[in-house]
């Protein structure tokens, strides 16, 4: 203001308005008393509103960052309840696949049972069926063997030998060779 000191007395000589000037002290008093009663004025419909908007701006600005604050809380909560639950998700899942890992041991180790169990029963089947299958070759084997007897008793003995009671003699023999070389 020091500095527009000079400009201000320079507008003087060109015959302007001075505020500063003594001898136009009555323009001064007329805009300090205009300044002055103009002030409540200004005061009530625009530094009042403005007052009153930044009021208002500030107390939406507090509301907001408390609701941040407490959104910030709650997502934190929020965080550690879903990490508890993934936590929990986790071990339980665990256990699930441990259980199951049981149960199929379990059910291997019982169809492994059964197809034992089954082969063994395929295998005496087998021998049964095997041991009637060797009685009947033997059988033929032995009614060969009697015709075959037979024949060459008559060839030796020159006479028809094969009837019922030579075959029933010659298997009567069969039989106590069998016997015999058993016991």
């Amino acid at each position: 203001m020091i500095a527009m000191l000079p400009l201000l007395l320079e507008d003087q000589h060109s015959g302007g308005f001075n505020p500063l000037e003594l001898s136009h002290m009555g323009n001064f008093v007329w805009t300090l008393i205009i300044f002055l009663l103009a002030l409540p004025v200004i005061w009530k419909f625009v530094m009042g509103p403005i007052t009153k908007a930044l009021n208002e701006r500030d107390g939406r600005a507090e509301r907001a960052i408390e609701a941040a604050q407490k959104a910030s809380t709650d997502a934190e909560r929020a965080k550690v309840e879903v990490e508890a639950k993934l936590a929990e998700a986790r071990a339980e899942a665990g256990r699930i696949v441990a259980e199951s890992r049981a149960r199929a041991e379990t059910v291997g180790k019982q169809v492994e049972a059964a197809s034992r169990a089954e082969a063994g029963k395929l295998l005496e089947q087998a021998k049964r069926e095997i041991g009637v299958e060797r009685e009947k070759a033997l059988a033929t084997i032995r009614g060969e063997v009697v015709d075959l007897t037979m024949s060459a008793a008559s060839a030796v003995l020159k006479r028809n030998v094969g009837g019922e009671d030579d075959r029933r003699l010659v298997g009567d023999m069969m039989q106590k060779m069998k016997t015999g070389s058993k016991a």
